[in-house]
Order: structure tokens, then C-alpha cells, then sequence
């Protein structure tokens, strides 16, 4: 990834395209091993489906209801040229939308390699141990831009499908994902700034797990932590480190988890627009420059669980020596306690079902 002390290239983003070259691209993306179907294979049967399903018996009703009142072959031929007209019309607008397609994920691939970084058109099912990446059905990442220096980084979108009855809801989210250098406690920081009717997180934590930090981060942020973590979470989160966040990701939702942060929001990440590149950008180079200290955090409870680590152990003949003084300290790592937040319910359904539960009760005694 570009060095938070270098500006990026966002030219390939909005430069003028070679045609030529976006579709040896796009041949090149054919080619390669995926599991899942491509984009212009769903538009194609879409269209398809569209003609055999819609138009077909629309044709046949509208000739046989000329035919019926004695209309002339000519005008009976009407309907098939509206027709054609009907199906030449999608068939530009398909081949125009599988070229916007196709220019939109050559650019990405165009900038994420001027920039140091790749690109991936899509990843099914990512393994990834963040709260959205495990709800739902068809979830798939795409438009992926990775980079890896000076530690991992990967901007992408996500979408998954949510069955409720006869209905389904596709939620949409873009991300940022960071490898940390080592695991940390489960910590979420439920960023007010884009919230509505209650938090648009699709998990919900715990009351008795929420942490109040000093200055005016409680004005910006809901960070919820582990019940016995609240010490760790005030080492990590320094007033240095609450002030990047609230400069520069106060529109963002954060989690912490496993040996990863995520930055999530409900917009596209990996977009055309150099403006949102920018702002993630500044933001991930903000941060970046804090990790480090992060990585020295150790969690106290690994000692207690294991006492080769409570204490330095005595010489003995087959060890006639004391371990050096960094074997005493736990290695990395999180207790079972502190690896992932307790879930709560939610409210509002209930709020929701109550409300109609009431207005049935009034309209039936009235």
C-alpha cells in the first residue's frame, strides 16, 4: 500500500481508457479459475428469461387478437417489429452495461497497480472474522484492492442475502480490513455519526459492556468491550489514538478482532471516485502509524491460565539456567473471555411488534 507519507495516483480512475486494453483485461479476468457466475452471464439470462417469460406470450396474445378481428398482414406484423426494436434496445443497453463493467474493473486494476497494490473482481465467501462476514446467504467480496506494506491492508465491497419468509433483503456494506501483528481483545467502536433509528450495525452487544472513555470520544463513538477488559481497552486506546479516530473515522464503524481491524461503512469503498479514495486512504495512513504499539499488548490472564509464565523457574541439572527474561512475559494472544463481545438483543423488533400489537388491540374495542 502507498506509504501514509506519499500521495496516491488516482488518474488511472478517471484517465481515458485503451478499449483494446480493457478487453484483453477482461478476457484475461475470463480466464481465470472462479467459483462463482460471472456478471455478463447473469445479464445475458436475465434477458433471456426476460424475452421467454414477458415478451414471447405478449407477441402471441397481440398477433392472435389482430388475427381475430380480421386485421391486415401488415398490420399484424406491427407488434413483431416493436418487438425487435424492443429486444435490439436491450441488447445495446446489455452490451453497454458489460462494457461499463468491464472499463470499471480495469480502471481499479489500473490503479491499485500504479499505487503498489492488486486487485481481485471478487472473492465468494471471504475468511474473514469480522461481524458481517458471517450472516446470510450468497456472501461474496468484490472489487478487492490489497495491498501489503507496510502491513496488509484490503479495501473492498460486500454484499449478503438475508431470507425472511417469502422475502429477502440484500445488505450491502464496503470495508476496510487491516492485519494487526498480533490478536487483540473483541472490541467494536459503533460510530454515531452514521447512525439512524439506532445503530446500523447488524449485531448489538451487551449494555453492561459499554466503556465510557475521557474528552469528547463518547460524542463520536459507543465502544463496547469484553467485561474485564476495560484496563486493556484504556492502553489501547491512548488519547493519541482516540484522536486519529474521531479525525479521521467518525463516519466509520471500527472492529477489532482476532489480529484484524475493520473499518465498515454502507457505501461502496472500491469506487471510481478519487474523493473516497482520498479519505481512505488518510484514514488507514492515520491509524497505521499507532499499530505498533499495539502490537506490545499482552493479556494478562494467559499467565494465570499457564504458570510456566507466572514465574521464572528455578535452575535445575537438566536446566542449569534461567530462561531470558522475554520468555516470562505471556506470549501473544487474547483468553477466552476477552475473544469475542456478548451479543444482546435487539429492541427494536420487539418496539415494532408491540406497536402493532397495540393498534390491533385499539381498532378491535373501538
Amino acid at each position: 500500500m502507498t506509504s501514509p507519507q506519499m500521495t496516491f495516483d488516482a488518474r488511472p480512475l478517471t484517465d481515458p481508457v485503451d478499449a483494446s486494453a480493457v478487453r484483453a483485461f477482461a478476457a484475461e479476468l475470463r480466464s481465470r479459475p472462479t467459483g462463482g457466475v460471472g456478471a455478463s452471464t447473469i445479464i445475458g439470462i436475465v434477458a433471456v428469461a426476460i424475452v421467454a417469460v414477458v415478451m414471447l406470450p405478449v407477441l402471441i396474445s397481440v398477433v392472435l387478437s389482430l388475427a381475430s378481428f380480421g386485421g391486415s398482414p401488415a398490420s399484424a406484423a406491427i407488434p413483431l417489429v416493436l418487438i425487435a426494436l424492443l429486444l435490439a434496445a436491450a441488447g445495446v443497453m446489455i452490451r453497454l452495461g458489460v462494457r461499463n463493467a468491464q472499463t470499471t474493473r480495469y480502471r481499479l486494476h489500473r490503479f491499485a497497480q500504479t499505487n503498489g497494490m492488486t486487485y481481485e473482481p471478487k472473492v465468494v465467501d471471504p475468511p474473514l472474522p469480522g461481524m458481517i462476514f458471517h450472516l446470510g446467504r450468497g456472501r461474496q467480496s468484490t472489487d478487492l484492492i490489497r495491498g501489503t506494506r507496510p502491513r496488509f491492508v484490503e479495501f473492498g465491497n460486500y454484499q449478503y442475502t438475508v431470507q425472511s419468509g417469502k422475502n429477502s433483503t440484500t445488505y450491502r456494506w464496503g470495508y476496510v480490513a487491516v492485519k494487526l501483528d498480533a490478536p487483540l481483545p473483541n472490541i467494536v467502536l459503533d460510530a454515531k455519526g452514521n447512525n439512524g433509528f439506532g445503530s446500523n450495525l447488524p449485531a448489538s452487544f451487551q449494555r453492561s459492556q459499554r466503556l465510557s472513555l475521557e474528552g469528547d470520544f463518547d460524542q463520536h463513538f459507543t465502544l463496547y468491550c469484553p467485561e474485564g477488559y476495560e484496563r486493556d481497552a484504556l492502553y489501547l486506546f491512548t488519547p493519541d489514538i482516540m484522536a486519529r479516530f474521531i479525525d479521521n473515522a467518525a463516519e466509520l464503524d471500527v472492529e477489532i478482532v482476532d489480529d484484524w481491524l475493520f473499518l465498515y461503512t454502507q457505501r461502496k469503498v472500491s469506487t471510481l471516485d478519487p474523493d473516497t479514495w482520498a479519505w481512505l486512504f488518510g484514514t488507514v495512513g492515520a491509524l497505521l502509524t499507532k499499530f505498533d504499539q499495539w502490537a506490545r499488548w499482552r493479556d494478562e490472564r494467559l499467565v494465570a491460565e499457564n504458570g510456566a509464565f507466572a514465574s521464572a523457574p528455578t535452575p535445575s541439572p537438566s536446566l542449569p539456567f534461567a530462561p531470558p527474561a522475554g520468555l516470562l512475559t505471556p506470549p501473544p494472544g487474547v483468553a477466552p473471555q476477552g475473544r469475542r463481545l456478548k451479543r444482546g438483543g435487539t429492541w427494536i423488533p420487539i418496539a415494532i411488534a408491540l406497536m402493532i400489537a397495540g393498534f390491533w388491540i385499539v381498532s378491535r374495542f373501538n
